[in-house]
């Protein structure tokens, strides 16, 4: 595993603010340097896993949220020699699933996983991008709890903090890389 000490700074020159976007006043964080640059997505994957590397009992899967928490979560399973799964958003995966709906500031979503996704009692990790309000996250954690499973924690790329996501989180594990 690369060096985790000193990720924070790496990360911080790697992700670009891009203001208005996608609408005025709204201040994004585009990652997709980050994601280009070998050693900086190496290392932001080796520090996403890392509080996990040597749990015991070990992990079973990585979850990855739609969208870009596929793109950070699939090498995380794989350094954690765990399977992946996805969770989309509603009617996007085939077979049965399980859906969850939560709020959004300008409306609501709803999320699915498949039923078979999970083994009872798998014990699991949520990996996502950005954790925001903290909605997305607990949807995800309704959906692995339905499933029979047990989520043991979750890693983030960015949190923002001045909307407080953890408050919604209750007392899941949260690792972030970078509050911001």
């Amino acid at each position: 595993m690369s060096e985790v000490r000193g990720v924070d700074e790496l990360i911080r020159g790697l992700v670009r603010d891009i203001a208005d976007y996608p609408k005025p006043g709204i201040l994004f964080k585009d990652i997709t340097p980050l994601l280009g640059d070998p050693e900086g997505f190496t290392r932001t994957v080796d520090a996403l896993g890392a509080p996990w590397q040597n749990s015991q009992p070990r992990i079973d899967k990585v979850v990855g949220i739609e969208a870009r928490g596929f793109i950070l979560a699939a090498p995380v399973a794989l350094a954690l020699g765990a399977g992946f799964v996805p969770v989309r958003k509603a009617g996007k995966l085939p077979g049965q699933t399980f859906s969850q709906s939560y709020a959004l500031e300008y409306g609501e979503e709803t999320l699915e996983v498949h039923r078979d996704a999970f083994a009872p009692g798998e014990r699991v990790l949520v990996v996502d991008d950005v954790l925001a309000t903290g909605g997305t996250v607990d949807a995800t954690a309704s959906l692995i709890r339905a499933a029979g499973a047990q989520i043991v924690g979750v890693s983030v790329l960015l949190e923002l903090t001045f909307l407080e996501p953890r408050a919604r989180l209750g007392d899941l594990p949260l690792h972030s890389l970078l509050p911001v």
